[in-house]
């Protein structure tokens, strides 16, 4: 095909296909679904070509997964910032090294077993491996549920005293409690919250303020759960009716000190969100401590946390201590869910530091020095060797961290549909497949897509920064055709505010699902696309 026709392909799909959109509604036709390659790759290319996305880069690959043919490609090996489509190479790296039921042990040791009168006469360690799942939003809203488990281990275990502090030990991944490349103008939020072995509440507390009762008062402000663990700086105040509204929110990195300053109209809704907290280690002995007290067991020294620093000059000696008992997390595969659907950083980041700390300390010398400089290190070590054993080429993907919120990240179309493929025929390809949003249906797909042949039929993984748009995962067309794909959208600023990058993305998959052409059809395929 040469350059002119392509030119001329283009630009005619691009007026058919964008023509609906300045239509009046009486003019207004439904799109018939592509029958055709050619003019499926054509539609692709018009969504591509607007001049919106003029200094806009795209890199898009698809690939059927049941010929091998390449439906469409553009810009397929260039580097583009992925968003969290990072969190399907680490939820893909942690089920294939660890195993789909795999699960994380939560520890809790003495430094003596209790003496018939249930006293404990020393400290009281809570060892926390990286389990991510102790969390509200998978209890129910339930704040407190997580600690149960731990709480009725020490009960049934005859304890009634620990005359000793209570500490919480994250130890177990060495390194800072961000991963690397994360803004930190994201950390005070609950998307950038501080990565921990002993992590509670996906280390985050809720944020609410509500009007007081009169104009002129400072608006009332609660966390979820209540804890003295944060101090909260109140310099809002609740405005007279119809005033509008403005609340914000800082929290200095490194401090648990929570400003919250602005006004809040009396007749308005109460303003909601979600702060991440420093140490959230301490927050789960502080947390803890409360909840064993009320249980009739006494802690009298202090509630403290240990980090990897520490361990550095005292090491801990599990042949010196007693465990009292532990607490598993649910399997791997369901922490992949918990991890995709809705997109969480943190439990991303986790997975990736759990295949990291099984690849730097062997479970058989669980206390020995590791030779990596940090637990994030031997994870992408651990990356780099699980890619090339998918058939990615080396420099295809480099990731720093597991969750995509990283502005460093770079990864290609062409590994992610190279990934994609490999997990469609990958022993926990069910698992990694089912924990993926699926459009129209859940997860941060619930809401697009719906009533079109996508819905209930795509699942991909969603990615956004600022400037990012990236959707990456699989659907299967009319014809029974099932692909894989990769769609990545960089440095897409418009003022045209006609619609949404997404909107654009979202009809990409929308065409693959509803058209009746098959690969299979013909013996070689080519994209004739050219890269812009």
């Amino acid at each position: 095909m040469t350059n002119l026709r392509i030119t001329l392909v283009i630009a005619l799909a691009l007026f058919y296909a964008l023509a609906p959109v300045v239509a009046s509604p009486q003019q207004t036709q439904p799109a018939q679904p592509p029958e055709t390659l050619d003019s499926l790759r054509s539609r692709i290319g018009a969504r591509l070509a607007q001049p919106r996305y003029g200094p806009a880069a795209w890199g898009v690959k698809i690939v059927s997964l049941d010929t091998g043919a390449t439906v469409f490609e553009q810009n397929a090996e260039k580097y583009f910032s992925p968003a969290s489509n990072a969190k399907l190479y680490s939820a893909a790296l942690a089920l294939d090294r660890l195993g789909a039921d795999y699960r994380i042990k939560t520890s809790v040791y003495a430094t003596a077993r209790p003496d018939p009168s249930g006293t404990i006469k020393g400290d009281l360690i809570v060892y926390g491996r990286g389990d991510p799942t102790l969390a509200a939003r998978l209890n129910g809203g339930d704040y407190y549920k997580p600690f149960e488990p731990f709480v009725n281990l020490l009960v049934n275990a005859g304890v009634r005293k620990v005359e000793g502090d209570l500490i919480g030990d994250e130890s177990y991944f060495t390194g800072p409690p961000f991963g690397s490349g994360w803004g930190w103008d994201d950390l005070q939020w609950y998307y950038g919250a501080e990565v921990s072995a002993l992590s509670i509440n996906d280390n985050s507390l809720d944020l609410f303020v509500k009007p007081a009762e009169r104009a002129g008062l400072p608006c009332q402000i609660t966390t979820g759960p209540p804890t003295s663990f944060v101090t909260l700086m109140n310099r809002t105040q609740t405005g007279p009716k119809g005033s509008g509204s403005r609340i914000s929110v800082y929290r200095p990195v490194g401090e648990n000190i929570v400003y919250v300053s602005g006004r809040l109209a009396i007749d308005d809704r109460p303003y909601s969100g979600s702060v991440a907290v420093h140490n959230p280690a301490w927050l789960f002995v502080t947390i803890f401590k409360q909840l064993l007290a009320e249980r009739g067991i006494t802690v009298t020294g202090r509630a403290r946390a240990i980090d990897w620093k520490y361990r550095e000059v005292t090491r801990i000696d599990f042949k010196k201590l007693v465990e009292i008992g532990g607490v598993d997390s649910p399997p791997v595969k369901d922490i992949v869910r918990e991890t995709l659907k809705p997109s969480q950083n943190l439990y991303a980041q986790l997975l990736l530091l759990q295949v990291g700390a099984a690849r730097a300390t062997p479970a058989t010398a669980e206390a020995q020095p590791s030779p990596y400089r940090t637990t994030e290190d031997a994870g992408i070590d651990e990356m780099s060797l699980f890619l090339a054993e998918a058939g990615i080429k080396r420099g295809e993907v480099v990731l720093e961290e597991g969750s995509g919120l990283s502005r460093k990240d770079l990864i290609t179309p062409s590994a992610t549909v190279e990934l994609l493929k490999y997990m469609s025929r990958h022993r926990w390809a069910d698992a990694y497949r089912d924990g993926l949003p699926i459009a129209g249906l859940d997860g941060t797909l619930e809401r697009r897509m719906r009533e079109t042949p996508a819905q209930g039929n795509a699942r991909a993984k969603t990615g956004s920064l600022r400037y990012v748009y990236t959707l990456s995962g699989y659907v299967t067309t009319a014809a029974g055709e099932r692909l894989a794909f990769s769609i990545l959208l960089n440095n897409s600023y418009s003022a045209d505010r006609s619609g949404s990058p997404r909107d654009d993305i979202d009809a990409i998959v929308v065409m693959l699902a509803e058209t009746s052409a098959r690969t299979s059809q013909i013996s070689s395929l080519k994209t004739q696309t050219p890269s812009r």
